[in-house]
């Protein structure tokens, strides 16, 4: 006789690493199988919210596409293989390309992903470190590098970012951002939707500026339409205003006056661009320039905040610089209800060594070899990739390896030029869960484990929160068998690329990294271990190993005084508190000061001014291409997952209803939409949520490529890659950045 025991069920506590959000899940487990994912009503910072993500975390877990072995191409086709097998394999085909043309010759691609998991956060730089290639590229090019840049270059830190304190604020000005979709954007918080509804509850106001009237600016007191591309013009336009208006004073600014320095250049840069010299750029008209100007100045606290609309045009870094320059012309920087600075638990660089003191950014330390395109913050622009691969000579790009990146459906022409590019490569290696478009091109696919077998800790990301807060996931499933952790796949693919050999143990990296971190502390004044024994410090952290044992150390040296152990005993989180004041400990730049005229952005205002002149001439350039976001998408990845991309298809072309009926086109007809990179033939949705002589395709579609393994979506939700019609040669000139917002195209019936 059989006796069988029901399976027990357990209720595990952790944060969705899904997107920016951070939410609480509490997840229901019986035996080795999810039952239920709901929001966790406890957690500290998202009190239950969940957006449709979050639920599909068993769906991501159970996916039989999913990667769950190492895969090697052999005669064109995957075949299973064990890591050793996969390792032995990296270390035979691509350290003859590296001995023979040098570590250029190889480049790295980090994608999204990496930003929400902390294995690769901690263990990735070992891989790019071990490369040793000048050839490092990552989706921050293609996303945020604008923000991070002007940041770093006013306050000394690329994550220094000041966040809009939509809890507290009275008037609220978002550009480039549609939080009902997406949550929030280098300013992390759950429930985006409830809190800019709190602040209408309140009696405060919130200002949409966007091409489209999406589902944010639906709900928003006023939107405003703007041509794309034009932020950096209605930016200036306020700036310049706020100054001959006289609104910009040593009182209203207060404390932090003493602690800026750059005001009176910033005045003199903006006096071209009054409200009527931008109104027929921008679409907006010089009185509603001049009346938010004034409404931004006069509210009792007040933020813009403006994100990847902002970043991803040909005056990206102009645009995100000018929404601070605004913060602190109003009064509105490092003050209650304006623009603050995070306190992060672990892993801020403003929180540690000696305040008001640090190096500066230096941008341009190095160029791309064919098109001389400058370097920032270690990385090159994705818009050169392409080209670096496919010129030949000294240098050339023959080996890539891709860290959960997705290149070819996320960058300019990454399913045309890029993808025929990849098809030359000698040799790919890809760390990913997916055979997707750009991963059916390696040569050795290396999968991680599921989000619920890992451990969670979002490092970047709550150095951008709204609130203080700090929250550890331990793993809710352990590790299938013969599966090594994330972390261990990344330590053992540097120790290959040292020349430490297929087998080499990935602890070697682990022990290495702890000890350097340690050491380094206990040489820094400022440190709370300075002085003390390294040997002792290690044994305290002992016996955890890995992103834990790092994560410990953080936390142990932080701000706070916290341990991983505090963390493991609150699982729905440690709130730590309100944003508060940091200014000016939280500044690193060489001045000490808020540097609101920095030399790079001061040099490229004579680009924008001489755009003034030029656009203002050029009159109405006919169409243009925007993107868009969904609540049920997160990029190119989550498409494979059936509960995400049911009902009414989403991958359509907006157009306005007049240029439809000029072009006799009705909702539903296909129109082809054409670049100077390619065209793509899609299904129309005729609305008048988008400004006329604009239209938008929403991003990270397009699966129905040869190769690509990926059932859901290379077939009901297949859609098309609107970065086709992208154009590489298109950029921000000091990030360059993607221009993905405001791309020349033509539209016709079909």
């Amino acid at each position: 006789m059989t006796i069988t025991t029901e399976a027990e069920t357990r209720t595990a506590i952790r944060t969705c690493p899904l997107c920016e959000a951070g939410c609480g899940l509490e997840i229901t487990v019986k035996g080795d199988e999810v039952v239920r994912i709901r929001g966790d009503r406890d957690d500290v910072f998202s009190h239950g919210f969940i957006c449709p993500k979050g639920s599909t975390l068993k769906q991501l877990r159970e996916d039989p596409d999913r990667v769950r072995t190492p895969l090697i191409k052999r005669d064109g086709q995957f075949v299973e293989a064990s890591y050793d097998e996969a390792f032995h394999e990296i270390a035979q085909r691509l350290l003859p390309i590296l001995d023979a043309h040098g570590r250029d010759s190889a480049a790295i691609y980090i994608g999204n992903p990496t930003a929400h998991n902390l294995g690769a956060q901690l263990f990735g730089r070992f891989v790019i470190r071990a490369l040793g290639s000048g050839n490092m590229f990552s989706a921050s090019t293609v996303d945020q590098r604008p923000k991070e840049i002007s940041s770093a270059l006013m306050f000394g830190g690329g994550l220094t970012i000041p966040v809009p304190d939509i809890d507290r604020t009275d008037y609220l000005l978002m550009l480039g951002a549609n939080p009902y979709a997406s949550n929030g954007s280098l300013a992390t918080a759950p429930d985006w939707p409830g809190r800019l509804e709190a602040i209408r509850a309140r009696g405060g106001r919130l200002v949409v500026v966007d091409p489209r009237r999406s589902r944010t600016a639906e709900v928003a007191d006023e939107h405003l339409f703007i041509r794309p591309g034009t932020d950096a013009f209605f930016l200036m336009a306020i700036v310049q205003t706020l100054f001959s208006d006289g609104l910009v004073t040593a009182e209203r600014i207060g404390t932090v006056h003493e602690y800026v320095t750059g005001l009176d250049e910033v005045e003199r840069l903006s006096k071209p661009f009054t409200p009527e010299a931008v109104a027929p750029i921008t679409g907006i008209n010089a009185d509603t320039i001049r009346r938010v100007a004034h409404e931004l100045a006069d509210a009792p606290t007040a933020c813009v905040y403006g994100r990847i609309g902002t970043c991803t045009q040909e005056f990206g870094t102009l645009a995100s610089w000018l929404v601070d320059v605004i913060n602190v012309c109003t009064g509105n920087l490092d003050s209650a209800g304006g623009a603050m600075f995070t306190k992060a638990a672990a892993g801020a660089s403003n929180t540690r060594g000696t305040p008001r003191v640090g190096r500066g950014l230096r941008l341009g330390r190095r160029h791309s070899r064919v098109r001389g395109m400058p370097e920032s913050m270690g990385e090159l622009p994705a818009v050169v990739l392409a080209e670096e691969i496919e010129t030949e000579g000294e240098g050339q790009i023959r080996a890539l390896i891709t860290m959960a990146g997705n290149p070819v459906c996320s960058i300019p022409n990454g399913g045309g030029r890029l993808d025929r590019a990849f098809a030359t490569l000698e040799f790919m290696v890809s760390v990913d869960i997916y055979v997707n478009e750009t991963t059916r091109h390696a040569d050795v696919i290396l999968p991680v484990p599921d989000p619920l077998s890992k451990s969670h800790y979002d490092l970047a990301l709550l150095q951008l929160g709204l609130r203080n807060v700090a929250n550890y996931s331990p793993p809710v499933f352990p590790l299938d068998d013969e599966q090594p952790d994330e972390w261990e796949v990344l330590a053992r693919l540097a120790l290959v690329l040292q020349g430490m050999g297929a087998d080499a143990d990935p602890a070697t990296v682990d022990d290495l990294a702890i000890r350097s971190l340690v050491e380094h502390a206990v040489a820094d004044e400022t440190s709370p271990v300075h002085g003390r024994s390294v040997d002792e410090v290690l044994d305290e952290l002992a016996p955890r190993t890995g992103p834990e044992r790092l994560l410990d150390f953080m936390l142990r040296t932080g701000p706070y005084d916290l341990t991983l152990d505090d963390l493991i005993a609150n699982p729905h989180g440690i709130d730590l508190g309100a944003l508060e004041p940091r200014l000016p400990d939280v500044l690193r730049t060489p001045s000490g000061m808020v540097e609101l005229a920095p030399e790079p952005l001061v040099g490229d205002m004579a680009r924008l001014e001489r755009a003034l002149d030029e656009r203002s001439a050029a009159g109405d350039a006919g169409f243009v291409l925007v993107g868009r976001r969904d609540l049920r998408s997160n990029n190119s990845w989550m498409h494979n997952l059936s509960v995400l991309v049911k009902g009414k298809p989403r991958c359509t072309l907006h157009l306005h209803p007049d240029d439809a009926a000029r072009l006799g086109l009705d909702t539903g007809a296909p129109a082809e939409v054409r670049s100077r990179t390619g065209a793509v033939t899609i299904p129309v949705e005729v609305t008048d949520a988008i400004m006329p002589g604009v239209v938008s395709i929403p991003h990270g579609w397009g699966h129905d490529l040869d190769g690509v393994q990926l059932s859901i979506a290379a077939t009901t939700a297949a859609g098309v890659n609107s970065n086709l019609l992208a154009d590489e040669m298109l950029f921000d000139a000091i990030s360059g950045n993607a221009v993905l917002n405001g791309i020349p195209v033509t539209v016709t019936a079909q």
